[in-house]
């Protein structure tokens, strides 16, 4: 498997989470292949976890790796005593935040670093990032050999095992037999759903809205579920770090949360498991928000929170987030010749703003350009940026 773009603490312990097959488990097992190893996910260590967890968390001596803990929250209550008490140090993985965060806050604040691991960036299984995706410019030969995976990127996303098959089949193959098991029976269990109907409705829906206001009650209608029913499975995907939501930005910092959420696919290859119809809009905007959202996890990006704005009028920004003293605005068109239209709401974007503002365009195209203030970038530019 590929090198990926994260660091772990080489003294203390550290609980990794991030989806399902994002590539934890082999992340752990490559660096430290020879500690022992112990897994949630098979039945005789839950049981005997459950039965006896300080024993279970003895018996791995010193140095372990404790799998999918997300299964049994409260075995970091044993962790906090061996680390405490015996000088331990664990390498943990969660593919679900379901009750594992207040756990792990509970039991283990200061004593261990907890880190995201979302599906790789594109480009990682290239090798490590070679330019920032923002300020630099990257060579026209690199944008054009990027700019011929991009299509493929977009529709199959880059879940590790997906990016290792050769045919499109195969990633396909792989990608339904996600949805069938990690993204719907595995989560049913983990957040107690039983309507697998009802899930796979939000899913579509969600999948139908890229890019709209989240609104809990259409999700409940389209479903044929109640509204808080709606509500515990939009937080349970939310939990599984299979989606991740843009609040509204506010000029104002107490305001920030106001305005409704929307919600994206934190990798492309959810939506095209759902075999949902999503235009090519859509699409790219969910890729590439997806893409900042992953370098943001990974800290390539060092800020605290994305958002998207709206303003009274309805002129929108995709993406806004807070860095170095000044407010980013990203604007994303599937189109290669963006012109005046596709630029007018970043123009108007931050008049009065007390702080500066710098904006930019994603495009299709393989040209880089400027328009006043305004940065125009290649989507392709994303392939191996940071």
């Amino acid at each position: 498997m590929f090198k990926r773009w994260i660091e772990l603490p080489t003294q203390k312990s550290c609980l990794i989470v991030g989806p399902r097959r994002s590539g934890k488990t082999t992340l752990l097992k490559e660096r430290y292949p020879d500690l022992p190893y112990r897994t949630l996910d098979d039945l005789d260590d839950l049981d005997w976890a459950r039965k006896d967890p300080k024993g279970f968390v003895t018996r791995l001596g010193r140095r372990a790796i404790i799998d999918e803990i997300q299964r049994l929250p409260l075995l970091t209550v044993a962790v906090k005593y061996a680390v405490d008490n015996e000088g331990a140090q664990f390498f943990m993985t969660g593919s679900s935040t379901l009750g594992l965060l207040d756990a792990a806050a509970d039991s283990l604040a200061g004593r261990i670093e907890i880190q995201s691991m979302p599906t790789a960036c594109w480009g990682e299984d290239q090798g490590e990032p070679t330019h920032a995706v923002l300020t630099d410019r990257v060579d026209p030969r690199r944008i054009r050999e990027a700019q011929r995976t991009l299509a493929a990127a977009m529709a199959y996303g880059q879940f590790p095992e997906v990016l290792v098959q050769a045919a499109d089949e195969e990633k396909h193959r792989v990608l339904v037999n996600y949805r069938n098991t990690y993204f719907t029976r595995d989560l049913m269990q983990l957040a107690n759903i039983e309507n697998l109907e009802g899930l796979m409705t939000v899913f579509q829906h969600l999948a139908r809205s890229l890019g709209s206001h989240l609104e809990v009650s259409n999700f409940a209608r389209e479903a044929n579920i109640s509204h808080p029913t709606a509500k515990k499975y939009l937080n349970a995907l939310q939990q599984s770090q299979l989606v991740f939501k843009l609040y509204g930005y506010q000029y104002g910092p107490a305001k920030r949360y106001i305005k409704a959420a929307k919600s994206y696919f934190a990798d492309n290859g959810i939506v095209h498991s759902l075999n949902a119809a999503v235009g090519e809009g859509p699409l790219l905007e969910n890729f590439v928000i997806a893409e900042f959202e992953k370098r943001r996890k990974l800290n390539l990006l060092p800020v605290e929170q994305l958002y998207y704005y709206k303003s009274a009028a309805g002129n929108e920004i995709d993406l806004v987030f807070d860095l170095d003293g000044a407010v980013h605005a990203v604007e994303i068109k599937a189109t290669r010749n963006p012109g005046p239209k596709e630029v007018r709401n970043l123009k108007q974007f931050g008049a009065g703003m007390d702080r500066p503002v710098r904006r930019y365009l994603f495009h299709l195209g393989e040209a880089y350009g400027e328009v006043e203030d305004i940065r125009l970038i290649p989507v392709a530019a994303l392939h191996r940026g940071r």
